[in-house]
């Protein structure tokens, strides 16, 4: 059993007096495709080895009893009173109960404890982690019969409406589908999905953490979406078949939209690129050609850095110092942006050296410490500790 499920167990039975359930739901990385998702478009997420842990179980009266352990907090409320709180934390479980209410299930009262491994604002999603490992618990606990897409769908819906940021669906399908030893081509319109192998011999994911948080990833992300959505309104006057900038070529864009607006332009030409690379990326990985993927990483960094605008001075600053380096494939920044990590594919060998080499320099640049982390492809969520 991993050791935050041994801990979590104990701190439960401690607590409650009784066993609990454990449920884990990891992290995700994406390799390729970054705010394709909200577009119609392809990604190319994993889940890894890192994760939400939560210990739960039923309570006889109507009342939700939750406990962070990294926050050492508590939270209480009834069933019936239902609302977002301030405190932050609890609302990605709340926002879960409430969207199930609202589809007519009744799940009852429960006790939760929480962990991770999964650094939070590290754009490795721990926020969909948490709701898609207590639906997922949720529906064990009380036989809500939900399938998979139905509690991918009620995780985003939560993440919208008690978290406020309006997510695309790729977080939360890869917490929730993640294969060990695949990644997964996600259709994010039709939500038909393949698992393409992903073999890393001699190759480590290298995460590289700012440390910055997501400041300004909430706001700038929606405007992102309304920003695309100008631009595909531009589009449909005179291509109406058009429904999303999956449907777009860079050709419309010459026409509609860069005569109107460079900015809007520059985000829907990003996103227009990124879909085709993803689709070459995941030829490359079939013929095991992980350096060409490595390349087309270091395009997406240019793009959301100089086009999407979503990057930051710390995230640029760490692709800078490594993508020279003839032990680095690939590199990139990963997740919404303006902090969190940059993904690298790294050769075995190197991991140290690089890793060593940068940790002081950054620190005394940025001033700010860096985290550096090797992740692996693992499982997506269910139940832990048998």
């Amino acid at each position: 059993m991993h050791p935050i499920a041994t801990s979590l167990r104990n701190a439960y039975t401690s607590t409650f007096g009784e066993q609990p359930f454990i449920f884990r739901s990891p992290g995700r990385i994406n390799i390729i495709g970054e705010h394709t998702d909200y577009n119609d478009g392809f990604v190319l997420p994993a889940a890894i080895n890192k994760a939400v842990y939560i210990a739960i179980g039923p309570r006889i009266d109507g009342n939700i009893s939750l406990f962070a352990v990294a926050y050492n907090e508590s939270f209480n409320i009834n069933l019936g009173d239902i609302a977002k709180t301030s405190r932050g934390w609890p609302n990605y479980i709340l926002g879960v109960v409430h969207e199930l209410q609202l589809r007519g299930h009744a799940p009852g009262g429960f006790n939760m404890v929480i962990d991770a491994d999964l650094p939070v604002g590290a754009g490795l999603s721990s926020s969909a982690a948490i709701e898609c490992a207590t639906v997922f618990a949720l529906n064990e606990l009380f036989s809500l019969q939900l399938s998979k897409m139905d509690m991918i769908h009620i995780a985003q819906k939560a993440e919208h409406t008690f978290a406020g940021v309006m997510c695309g669906i790729m977080d939360q399908f890869a917490s929730m589908f993640g294969r060990k030893g695949f990644v997964m081509k996600l259709d994010c319109r039709s939500m038909d999905f393949e698992y393409v192998p992903f073999d890393l011999s001699g190759i480590k994911i290298l995460m590289l953490n700012t440390n910055v948080k997501h400041t300004l990833s909430s706001s700038e992300y929606n405007i992102r979406r309304e920003e695309c959505n100008k631009g595909i309104s531009w589009v449909q006057e005179a291509y109406p078949e058009v429904l999303a900038l999956r449907d777009v070529t860079e050709q419309m864009l010459d026409q509609q939209v860069r005569p109107r607006d460079k900015v809007i332009d520059n985000r829907c030409r990003y996103v227009v690129q990124e879909i085709e690379r993803l689709q070459l990326a995941c030829t490359d990985l079939l013929n095991n050609d992980l350096l060409s993927v490595g390349k087309k990483m270091l395009a997406t960094h240019k793009g959301l850095q100089n086009m999407y605008g979503v990057s930051c001075r710390e995230l640029d600053y760490l692709v800078d110092a490594v993508k020279n380096h003839p032990g680095v494939l690939g590199a990139r920044m990963m997740g919404g942006g303006f902090g969190g990590c940059t993904i690298n594919l790294v050769k075995e060998e190197s991991v140290e050296e690089i890793i060593s080499s940068l940790e002081k320099k950054y620190e005394e640049d940025m001033k700010l410490p860096l985290t550096a982390f090797t992740v692996e492809i693992e499982n997506g969520t269910e139940k832990a500790g048998e």
